[in-house]
């Protein structure tokens, strides 16, 4: 049975409050990288992991627990996160320190200018006294207030150069840490922060949508062709939706053989013309093992989805398309479906939204 069709005999309204309940019945302590674990196991995105974390029973050791995320999480992004927080903060500091070195400096040159004009202003000395001395302490401030400001742009330079190398370093981990390994599409968590923006700009509402695609009978092509298989199924899968729809298109993997996109822009009857363009495309690829010539297919998928203005908030978005997504499967599977109020409307699984 597929990950989409137990959500739906057992709704489940709140995944937070679920993994934590999970992580006190087991022990564990309730610290972000324990969380991160037991909700990626709780979604079911690696069937693994969420073995080998049930595996563990309730007497899980911190130690334990840390070797299961070191596995699977090789790029920690919380570790990778506070590395890169503390290298801002000394950089600030050290940018702190040269505009005060700056500031020294300037007050240094504004006291010399000071002492000129008092010699200046003396009557004791001569016109040429004046002017000599006037001219020496000058060139000299203004040499070394200007060998000082170069020193200070250098550093300013090397200290943004720096700095801007940690901003592309958080990019590229936070790329990694919303990017589902196996079909490269954003993942889970990077879904869910999508459809919590969903409804911020009421003047897009209307030419948004979401379609939740599943793949029909992927639990017996795992049955009949090995896990392995699944996934290369999957990841070609991720492909075909990709290649058909606009590059701005927000595409993930949901969970296990689900996969959501976000369309902004389309009205209800383009999006229809994608979703079947999406579905004829996956009926007519081929999933053929080239060296061995067994034939993995036919491989379809079935599609829901529901308009944004159809929907309140991201939750009944998400439920309205999960329910659009079970029609098309309780008739016949294979097909796309658009949400109508005349539709079950106990028949979905609830959005649940990372914390």
């Amino acid at each position: 049975m597929s990950t989409a069709a137990v959500g739906r005999k057992q709704a489940v309204p709140d995944v937070a409050g679920q993994v934590t309940y999970a992580m006190r019945t087991m022990g564990v302590a309730p610290i972000p990288r324990n969380y991160q674990l037991f909700y990626e196991a709780y979604i079911g995105s690696n069937p693994i992991l969420t073995k080998e974390l049930a595996a563990l029973g309730t007497k899980a050791t911190q130690e334990e627990l840390d070797e299961l995320g070191a596995r699977y999480f090789a790029n920690n992004p919380e570790g990778v996160m506070e590395s890169a927080h503390t290298r801002i903060i000394s950089e600030l500091d050290s940018l702190l320190r040269v505009l005060k070195q700056e500031q020294r400096s300037l007050e240094s040159y504004n006291r010399l200018l000071g002492e000129t004009y008092s010699r200046i202003d003396s009557k004791n000395s001569t016109s040429t006294d004046i002017l000599k001395s006037a001219i020496s302490i000058l060139s000299e401030a203004t040499g070394k207030t200007v060998a000082h400001g170069q020193r200070t742009v250098q550093n300013m330079n090397q200290r943004s150069a720096e700095m801007d190398q940690v901003r592309k370093e958080l990019d590229e981990y936070k790329r990694i840490a919303n990017t589902d390994s196996l079909t490269r599409l954003s993942n889970r968590r990077a879904f869910d922060e999508k459809l919590a923006t969903v409804y911020n700009n009421p003047m897009l509402v209307s030419l948004t949508s979401l379609i939740i695609v599943d793949v029909d009978h992927f639990k017996r092509i795992n049955d009949l062709f090995g896990h392995p298989v699944g996934d290369k199924i999957l990841a070609s899968v991720a492909s075909v939706v990709r290649a058909n729809v606009r590059k701005e298109a927000f595409v993930a993997r949901a969970g296990g053989e689900e996969f959501a996109i976000v369309l902004e822009g389309n009205t209800a009857e383009e999006v229809s013309v994608i979703c079947e363009r999406i579905r004829q495309a996956m009926e007519s690829t081929p999933f053929r093992n080239s060296r061995t010539n067994v034939n993995y297919g036919p491989v379809t998928i079935s599609l829901g989805y529901c308009m944004a203005d159809q929907a309140s908030d991201p939750g009944e978005l998400y439920s309205k398309a999960d329910i659009a997504l079970y029609c098309s499967k309780e008739t016949g599977r294979n097909r796309s479906t658009q949400y109508s109020n005349e539709m079950k409307k106990d028949s979905s699984k609830g959005w649940l939204i990372y914390k």
